[in-house]
Formats: structure tokens, C-alpha cells, sequence
């Protein structure tokens, strides 16, 4: 399959293995699923790695992008891909929408749940050596596999809690690399919402584009530790 990116950049998708080496590391095919901000992307461009994006929107970074499906990229050859499949049937912070009333659960966003866990699936068994897809803490009655580690933003430069699962395939554990100790939450749940001065998304117009982006500082440790 030959794709055309419509980022910026390059003018065509490369499907074949790359083995030449570039600051002193073997060059990677890095395939960086379900990203429209182009950060994780463009932390392992910047360390010499052929790296793309893939998203139904489009990049806000010009740089190697495909807008659409990333399911018929899976089997391109990449050597790493970093997913982030979307959670918002399946997070936890949703509990309140998805048993609307104590004991009552919501059939439509449970069934949208349940796709959503498909995909992540899909994902997570693809043919790709190195796998890291990340997610917040979902609700329990999706029972999604096990995840490989926690983290937070305050571990990697950032003053603010916003807990993450990492679910790994021979990958290591991604190290700390600047522990904040004071910090806030970048997205609180409840009432606590109102009060944006509090957190870290302050700007409720694009809340969901805010919260579903990497922090920087995230992005290059996984560049630096798995690049």
C-alpha cells in the first residue's frame, strides 16, 4: 500500500524496512496512532527516526501525517507504534454517564464502550514488535487487560495529576525524568469542574482536544528511553 500524507512534508509513505543508522541509533519506522497534535511524532523526528502520525483529523504540526483509518497501516512494517485509541466511552471519568441512575446502566454508551475496546484491541495485537498504547483508567465493567504501568504528568516536567495507563509490548518501563512535587490537576471530575482557574485545561471550548493531547514532556521521554 503506498499512502499519501497530507501533513506537510514528505510526498509518500515509505512501506519498506529501513536498517541505515542516524546519530549513532538504528533508525525506527515509528507509527503514532490516533495523534492530530503531531507531539509524539515530531519528539522521535527530531531524533532522526521516520516517524508518522495517523488521524481522522488532521495534523496541527506540519510534518508526516496520514488523515484517516489507521487500522490499514498496521501491517506496514513499522517498528514502533505509539496508540491513542480514544477513551471517551471508556474512561472512567464517564462512570456517571454510563449508569445514568445507581444500578442502571446506559445500553447506547456501554455498546459504544465495547467498540471502543475492540479498537483498542485491534491495536494492541497488531503485527508491530514494539507496541505502547495509552489510556486513562477505564470504568471496570469493560474489563480491559492489564496495564503495564501508571503515570503522570508531575513525573515528566509538567505541575499538574493526570493519571495515564500504559499498556507495553517489549518495551521498557518509561522512567521519570523531572519529578514536579507541587502540582494540581489538569482535569478534575465533579463540580470541581466549574472552577477553571484550578486545573489545567482552562479552556472548556476545546476541553476534550486538551485533555487527549501528550504532554512534551511525556512525548520526549518516550522518544529518549525507546528511540
Amino acid at each position: 500500500m503506498n499512502l499519501l500524507q497530507s501533513g506537510g512534508g514528505k510526498e509518500s509513505y515509505r512501506s519498506q524496512p529501513i536498517n541505515h543508522r542516524t546519530g549513532g541509533g538504528v533508525e525506527m519506522r515509528v507509527l503514532v496512532a490516533c495523534e492530530f497534535s503531531g507531539i509524539v511524532r515530531e519528539a522521535f523526528a527530531k531524533r532522526g527516526h521516520d516517524a508518522w502520525s495517523c488521524d481522522l483529523l488532521p495534523t496541527e504540526i506540519p510534518g508526516q501525517h496520514i488523515q484517516g483509518d489507521v487500522l490499514p497501516l498496521l501491517n506496514q512494517n513499522w517498528d514502533l507504534m505509539i496508540a491513542h485509541p480514544p477513551c471517551t466511552y471508556l474512561s472512567n471519568a464517564g462512570a456517571c454517564r454510563l449508569y445514568p441512575q445507581k444500578g442502571t446502566l446506559n445500553i447506547e454508551r456501554y455498546k459504544k464502550g465495547i467498540e471502543a475496546k475492540e479498537f483498542f484491541i485491534q491495536l494492541y495485537n497488531s503485527p508491530i514488535e514494539k507496541i505502547c498504547i495509552e489510556n486513562p483508567v477505564s470504568s471496570k465493567v469493560f474489563n480491559m487487560p492489564k496495564h503495564s504501568q501508571e503515570i503522570q504528568p508531575h513525573q515528566f516536567g509538567h505541575p499538574y495529576s493526570k493519571k495515564t495507563r500504559l499498556w507495553l509490548k517489549n518495551l521498557p518501563i518509561l522512567k521519570p525524568t523531572e519529578i514536579i512535587n507541587i502540582y494540581t490537576p489538569f482535569l478534575p471530575a465533579g463540580t470541581s469542574r466549574k472552577d477553571k482557574s484550578k486545573y489545567g485545561a482552562k479552556d472548556c471550548a476545546h476541553e476534550s482536544k486538551s485533555r487527549s493531547k501528550t504532554f512534551q514532556g511525556i512525548a520526549n521521554a518516550m522518544a529518549e528511553q525507546w528511540g
